[in-house]
């Protein structure tokens, strides 16, 4: 028996990962000195030799034995991976996750536990049951019956909204989805996937939602509706006017759903929380704290403002959620999940907010938004570049003073292959623009000032 590998669970479960956490971290540390920066450079044909060398035979008719494979491998990811950790790598809404959720994960994983039945769960959906009535109250502070559910991301909060939709609507016609062209593509995917007509897309000539096109809309559009609005666009940060929606919604008999992926942090923040005002009139809200949360992938949930919608999602599975355990008392999560296996993504999310608190999950929030807001005025204050707007979240827009789109995109890439800088970019009013998203709390003055510097110096001419 000495041949089978220990296992990550059970009373001698960390004594077997203790050595192996050890090669894990010195891998990680060293792949980072390999890197140096943000990115591997060399770009995708250079990153992908590399890797695939130090792989070797991905399948391999004997193995090398555990901490070989982990120092290989995971040296081999981190040198080539881009580390949301660096300053530098400010492209997308990719967090650099939190020390103490990581470990949490890790914890997750050793446990191993599938949400979809309590006998496979016990705590840990306890303690999602829990988490989630807290975050649904946050978010619907004044309803009656909050709810929310854990999802993967936004994407599948989402596509359960549009799902909730449908099963909810009580009219033989299917229902038709609103939302503004700055809607994050999800949603249309959502209809595609649900078999619902396509969206109807509306102007969003300021970057967000047009309520004179909506009420317009609404009042000519026959049959039941969904109004999808958006609380921190992909691509500029921004917050349509939600109560306004609200209102259109309200009087044109719409059901309304707010994607705040982007934007829920700002719940935890005393400064910024009214921007979202509006949010509790929404029937479902899309929350994604590994982005303003600081969470690993996966971190999503979908809150509802009455958990009766809910019951559309009701499935039973006699080996999962029997009618007789159910009545016995056994809880029900089947109904809780469109997945069945599901990792307990939730224990990381409660172990930071336990740690950190309403004050330092805010605190965060705050310093980041900051430092857009000094990275805006570096920007507004420079001679050779142009800013799009004050940020409202931690995104923001710029490019070079003069720059056509095709030297600006060059010089993106230029800086993705150098390894240099990640960068992102967004089409705003016509015109290309750089887009830094600031998710780092570690981020300082001097490394926006580093990162202007690279821009200028690398725009063509």
């Amino acid at each position: 028996m000495s041949s089978i590998p220990p296992l990550a669970g059970g009373p001698h479960g960390p004594a077997a990962l203790r050595p192996l956490l050890s090669t894990v971290l010195d891998a990680l540390h060293e792949g980072a000195v390999l890197r140096a920066g943000p990115l591997p450079a060399g770009g995708p044909d250079h990153v992908t030799a590399g890797l695939l060398a130090a792989t070797g035979d991905p399948l391999p008719q004997h193995g090398t034995g555990p901490e070989e494979a982990l120092r290989t491998l995971v040296t081999a990811l981190a040198a080539g991976a881009a580390d949301p950790a660096d300053p530098l790598c400010a492209a997308h809404l990719h967090c650099p996750p939190l020390a103490v959720a990581t470990a949490a994960d890790l914890a997750a994983s050793a446990l191993n536990p599938s949400m979809d039945s309590w006998d496979q769960a016990p705590a840990a959906s306890a303690l999602e049951a829990a988490l989630t009535t807290a975050l649904a109250r946050e978010t619907y502070p004044g309803a009656d019956r909050p709810d929310a559910l854990v999802t993967t991301g936004g994407t599948e909060a989402n596509q359960l909204a549009v799902l909730l939709a449908r099963e909810t609507n009580p009219h033989p016609e299917p229902v038709q989805l609103l939302v503004g062209e700055n809607a994050h593509h999800s949603l249309a995917r959502a209809t595609w996937l649900l078999g619902l007509p396509e969206p109807i897309v509306l102007p969003a000539p300021t970057g967000t939602l047009d309520p004179a096109a909506l009420d317009e809309a609404l009042t000519d559009l026959p049959g039941p509706k969904l109004v999808a609005a958006t609380a921190g666009t992909t691509d500029a940060g921004l917050i349509d006017p939600l109560p306004d929606i609200a209102d259109l919604c309200d009087h044109h008999g719409a059901r309304l759903h707010i994607d705040a992926a982007y934007g829920a942090g700002l719940l935890f923040s005393a400064r910024h929380a009214p921007l979202l005002r509006g949010l509790d009139r929404a029937h479902t809200t899309t929350l994604d704290l590994h982005k303003l949360g600081w969470q690993p992938v996966a971190a999503g949930l979908l809150a509802v403002r009455d958990t009766g919608d809910l019951r559309a999602l009701t499935h039973t599975a006699d080996y999962l959620n029997a009618d007789d355990d159910t009545e016995a008392g056994l809880p029900d999560l089947l109904g809780r999940s469109l997945r069945t296996t599901r990792r307990p993504d939730i224990l990381k999310t409660a172990v930071t907010l336990k740690a950190l608190g309403r004050t330092g999950i805010g605190a965060l929030v705050d310093h980041v938004i900051d430092l857009a807001h000094h990275l805006a005025h570096l920007v507004d204050t420079h001679p050779d570049l142009e800013l799009y707007d004050t940020p409202t979240l931690s995104t923001v827009l710029f490019r070079p003073t003069g720059a056509t789109d095709e030297h600006l995109a060059t010089t993106r890439r230029t800086l993705l292959t150098e390894g240099r800088a990640v960068l992102g970019r967004a089409r705003m009013d016509g015109q290309l623009y750089l887009k830094a998203t600031l998710l780092n709390p570690h981020t300082t003055p001097d490394d926006l000032s580093a990162l202007l510097k690279l821009v200028e110096g690398h725009t063509p001419r």
